[in-house]
């Protein structure tokens, strides 16, 4: 078993850590329970390219227990939890390639060594791996069964290659799963953003001027959270729609050139490339924080900042200090990396378990429906929807109603009006 990990010696406190997860995470523990019997995935190797954490870790253990050889490559240099990926090799014997730290070279060398693994089904988280076997590794593409992407900027990506014709083989988009963008972007985003920047920083919240760019469900559970503690709400929009339901949810809606001046503390949650960018750094207050939620760092444009960077320091852990003309100082969380992983967890395992149950269940589809399926992307099913969000409902100790038959015939009846 080929592995790169930091230390196998952090393994009994990761392994602490999975465990704590896994008893959070009750949909995937039921899948798991069902594989083991069933064995779907038996003789299909599988390459992850996703954040290496606890909940990561049981979605890893949910696809060997279903007879996958799994590999396990971090999709975030800053993400990595070096006691989880070190249990997951030296407790559940599942190869890990990953370092929180590591350089960018580092990184394409963990890459490609998973996709060394020759896996007939790739899981991605930005769509590293689906662009790798698009670039360098073209020959190799022709071996994968299927895909699946779990954030909005892979299935943006992914889109654009079906659009132009070039998408080698289909992808499952699990990220627009409703169980999965409603909950693990609304609700595990919004708190693992504050989280991040509250652990960073320690900073007060309250009565700070909080600038969300963009308004999608990441965006929505940001802001959502920051009032919460006690922030002023500005958004940032370039779609009329999300603007306007910004402005019917009580936030004040302003373009970035004008929040960029009243703003205390930025998010960025777009997917989308130097949204926040020097004009709007040199216009910021002194003391401004600045920190991205989006997958890629691009949000922010930082070599453009460093070009316009007078005095330049590391402050605390994840903040350095850009002293600009004037001795203004803007603070960059985490190198304008993911914030919610880099200083704090991420998502808590309650969202993580729909999202890496849909997962899990995209992964057995391709499987089941390989010959079938063509060169682009796919939606979950609805089906596999509605089962994980009952069984999350029944986990929590809720129940729901359900249709009589006077009640159903009548919603498919179209000759009874008023």
């Amino acid at each position: 078993m080929k592995y790169d990990v930091k230390d196998l010696k952090l393994a009994p406190k990761g392994k602490k850590r999975i465990e704590w997860a896994d008893r959070q995470m009750q949909v995937l523990t039921l899948i798991r329970k069902e594989w083991q019997k069933k064995k779907p995935l038996k003789g299909q190797t599988i390459a992850a390219c996703l954040h290496v954490t606890s909940e990561t870790a049981n979605l890893m253990r949910t696809l060997k227990d279903g007879g996958a050889q799994a590999v396990l490559c971090a999709s975030n240099p800053l993400s990595t939890q070096d006691d989880v990926a070190a249990s997951l090799v030296k407790d559940y014997k599942i190869p890990v390639l990953a370092i929180n730290g590591e350089d960018n070279k580092t990184y394409y060398r963990h890459l490609n060594a998973a996709l060394d693994y020759k896996p007939n089904i790739t899981m991605d988280d930005g769509a590293d791996l689906v662009s790798l076997l698009h670039s360098k590794r073209k020959a190799q593409a022709e071996e994968i069964w299927g895909s699946t992407e779990e954030t909005t900027t892979g299935v943006i990506r992914l889109r654009a290659l079906e659009q132009r014709g070039l998408l080698k083989f289909p992808v499952v988009a699990v990220n627009d799963a409703q169980t999965k963008h409603f909950f693990d972007n609304r609700y595990g985003t919004g708190q693992s953003t504050m989280d991040g920047i509250i652990r960073a920083t320690n900073v007060l919240l309250a009565g700070k001027n909080i600038v969300v760019v963009g308004y999608g469900w990441c965006g929505k559970g940001a802001a959502m959270r920051a009032e919460g503690l006690g922030g002023k709400i500005i958004v940032t929009e370039i779609d009329p729609v999300k603007a306007l339901e910004a402005r019917m949810d009580g936030y004040d809606v302003m373009p970035i050139a004008q929040a960029a001046k009243a703003g205390d503390i930025f998010v960025t949650v777009t997917g989308n490339i130097n949204v926040i960018d020097v004009p709007h750094f040199k216009t910021m207050r002194d003391g401004a924080i600045v920190c991205n939620s989006g997958h890629f760092n691009v949000e922010l444009n930082l070599a453009g900042l460093n070009k316009i960077t007078k005095k330049k320091r590391e402050v605390r852990d994840f903040v350095v200090e850009h002293t600009l003309s004037g001795d203004k100082r803007v603070y960059i969380l985490a190198e304008g990396r993911l914030i919610n992983l880099a200083s704090a967890e991420g998502h808590p395992p309650t969202v993580m378990d729909m999202s890496f149950a849909n997962q899990a269940l995209a992964a057995q589809y391709v499987v089941d429906n390989h010959n079938k399926l063509e060169k682009k992307v796919y939606d979950v099913a609805e089906a596999v929807d509605q089962r994980i969000a009952r069984v999350k409902l029944k986990s929590m100790g809720i129940k729901i109603d359900t249709l009589t038959k006077e009640q159903k015939k009548y919603l498919a009846d179209w000759e009874q009006g008023t």
